[in-house]
């Protein structure tokens, strides 16, 4: 337990531990695997059958086959690669910026500063993984991406004033029964980081929201309920979210966000405390989809539910920072490379008394970010111990390149992330070498931050069950096949 008292009550991570207990010092990369799939990708049909039982359970999609399902133009691996690096470098800085606006008072703003054009947060790097789920009475099937940096959902609504392409027909509420604004004085108005009221003043003003990104970027529009239905047979849920009539944006296919952060008005957040069936206890997880075939049509499962966090998982403390509620941040203790634990001092992981620093995850950042001086020492750790293996130029972000073309396979030094509780996270090479073209270049998928912020991204969370237990302070990585 932390001295600073920074362990959120009713949340932990939960780390699955490998089937082997035995930690490996290497790893066999299968390059000619790899490379055969990006050459001929599997084109496998996109499924989003949702499942049956009493836990509440989505498809998990990936943000390149929503693409295809949009039919918008595909690009080669390497510019998909690249285009996914850039909104990576738009996330990271927006992710800074909110960590350094943090502990900022929430404001009232006039209605005035509400109006104008808006940029969707998923300019900035939150479209990546996407679920389906359906909206309204009755209920309409739209594209969400699914974010846990972010908490408030919102939705693209119509009327629309100014609205950005998505895959589905923009959610119209004139069309759903179920469908009420909020009114300005509920708690849940309130609860808004900034909200304005509109119309008459009293019990029927209506609740303007905002939500502010860190460059100055915001999404506004009527904050309001309705029902969110999670599959075939599931019971409908209420849930409050943002329903934006003026939102611009890149191209990223969804209606909207599904945030997942742990700040009250967050998807998990809302529908946990507003059920007493044990079939949505306070636990949900995630496991995403194998990126190493980024054309493949393949989808993983957002489950929500005492199912989500498996028996087997081995636990670690999950820490809750004060001055930033909506990020979940772990417990991270340490790195090791081919067996070897490094000497990164604890403190350039730890959440500090102010509320700086710190390990976060996130499943909207692509790229594993550390602080600077934890990155070069994971860095150089793992130059030295691949001087065999050829190296290749630096390619964009990455700085640590091998050129295996040729080469069936390559053995490549173990990387492991240490966590609190004796819990390691052990990932397969392909979460930590990745390929950059078809040509047989891999770089190291690491990266620097500009602050003493770390950022676990879904690259190295690929094909473990991520799963979060809100009730018992609980965070999984579960090493299985997202299926």
């Amino acid at each position: 337990m932390r001295a600073f008292g920074f362990v959120l009550a009713s949340l932990t991570i939960a780390l699955l531990v490998s089937a082997d207990p035995t930690p490996r010092h290497w790893n066999t990369l299968d390059v000619a695997t790899l490379l055969r799939e990006l050459r001929h990708p599997v084109k496998n049909k996109l499924q989003l059958s949702p499942r049956d039982g009493g836990t509440l359970s989505l498809e998990l999609i990936h943000r390149n086959s929503l693409l295809r399902e949009a039919k918008e133009k595909l690009h080669t691996h390497e510019q998909l690669l690249l285009e996914t690096l850039q909104r990576d470098e738009q996330r990271v800085r927006w992710i800074e910026s909110k960590a350094q606006l943090a502990g900022k008072k929430k404001d009232e703003a006039s209605s005035t500063d509400l109006n104008g054009p808006v940029t969707s947060g998923l300019l900035y790097g939150s479209g990546e993984y996407f679920v389906r789920l359906g909206v309204g009475t009755p209920a309409r099937s739209l594209f969400m991406v699914v974010d846990t940096g972010s908490d408030l959902p919102w939705l693209q609504c119509q009327p629309c004033k100014s609205c950005y392409k998505q895959a589905d027909p923009i959610f119209d509420p004139r069309n759903s029964s179920s469908f009420q604004r909020i009114p300005c004085l509920s708690p849940l108005c309130k609860a808004l980081e900034i909200h304005s009221c509109s119309g008459s003043r009293g019990a029927t003003s209506r609740c303007s929201y905002q939500v502010a990104y860190g460059d100055g970027s915001f999404s506004v529009g009527d904050f309001s309920s309705d029902l969110f239905t999670l599959g075939t047979g599931s019971k409908a849920m209420s849930v409050a979210f943002g329903c934006g009539f003026d939102n611009e944006g890149l191209f990223a296919g969804a209606a909207g966000l599904l945030g997942l952060g742990a700040g009250k008005l967050s998807f998990p957040s809302q529908i946990f405390a507003s059920s007493t069936n044990s079939s949505t206890a306070n636990s949900f997880s995630y496991c995403l989809v194998d990126r190493s075939n980024p054309m493949t049509r393949s989808s993983s499962s957002l489950i929500f539910g005492a199912a989500a966090i498996p028996s087997t998982a081995a636990l670690s403390p999950l820490l809750k920072n004060p001055k930033l509620d909506t990020f979940y941040y772990a417990a991270m203790i340490g790195v090791s490379v081919g067996g070897a634990q490094l000497p990164i001092s604890l403190k350039s992981l730890q959440l500090s008394q102010s509320g700086s620093g710190g390990v976060i995850i996130d499943s909207g950042t692509s790229v594993t970010r550390f602080p600077t001086s934890v990155y070069a020492t994971i860095r150089d750790a793992f130059r030295n111990a691949t001087t065999n293996l050829p190296s290749a130029p630096r390619y964009s972000l990455f700085d640590t390149c091998y050129n295996f073309s040729g080469k069936a396979s390559v053995d490549v030094p173990a990387l492991v992330l240490h966590f609190e509780n004796g819990a390691d996270l052990q990932l397969p090479p392909t979460n930590y070498l990745i390929p950059i073209n078809t040509a047989g270049s891999f770089c190291l998928a690491f990266a620097p931050t500009s602050m003493e912020l770390g950022i676990i991204g879904n690259i190295q969370q690929q094909s473990f069950r991520i799963g979060f237990d809100l009730q018992k302070s609980h965070l999984a990585f579960a090493p299985q096949q997202c299926k």
